[in-house]
């Protein structure tokens, strides 16, 4: 396995971007899922979405390579969780790595690369949801400082998933 490269990603990265997506997804949290509801969230990672995102300057997406294919990425933009963030906040979207890089500094990297991407825009918070029973994440994420804000229902189909909003003040 080769080292794992960072770059920023280009509109022609959507459709493998928009695998990875669907395969970390389900990887991490299928088992939880009806196969139903497992499609219709899926359904929703698109080449052209992801491209729509990767081409629109108010996102910014990380990916990371190894051995010629996208093994991670992060990707942050305008916040989209039903509360109302303070003026010039921005959301943590998506932070996914396969799990044969996990424990190798991918995520740390991914996150510093968040944080640093969050302030040079000016942001005055970074905000992001995480699944309540997604311990090892909820770990991570207080490590660098994020604080719990309060719950949100996160849709996967028809079924509704208890998530903790956290926040970061940069």
């Amino acid at each position: 396995m080769t080292t794992p490269a960072y770059r920023d990603a280009r509109g022609g990265d959507a459709a493998a971007v928009a695998a990875l997506a669907r395969r970390t997804f389900t990887d991490t949290f299928g088992h939880l899922y009806a196969p139903a509801d497992l499609a219709l969230f899926l359904d929703r990672h698109t080449a052209d979405a992801w491209a729509a995102e990767i081409s629109d300057p108010a996102y910014a997406v990380r990916l990371v390579e190894a051995d010629g294919a996208i093994v991670a990425y992060a990707k942050l933009g305008p916040p989209s969780l039903p509360f109302t963030p303070e003026h010039g906040a921005v959301e943590l979207r998506q932070l996914y790595v396969l799990s044969a890089f996990h424990g190798g500094g991918v995520a740390q990297a991914l996150m510093d690369w968040t944080i640093a991407t969050a302030r040079a825009r000016g942001a005055a918070a970074l905000y992001l949801s995480v699944f309540i029973d997604n311990h090892r994440a909820r770990r991570f994420y207080a490590r660098y400082g994020f604080e719990e804000v309060g719950p949100y229902t996160f849709m996967v189909g028809t079924h509704e998933d208890e998530d903790i909003v956290m926040r970061l003040a940069l």
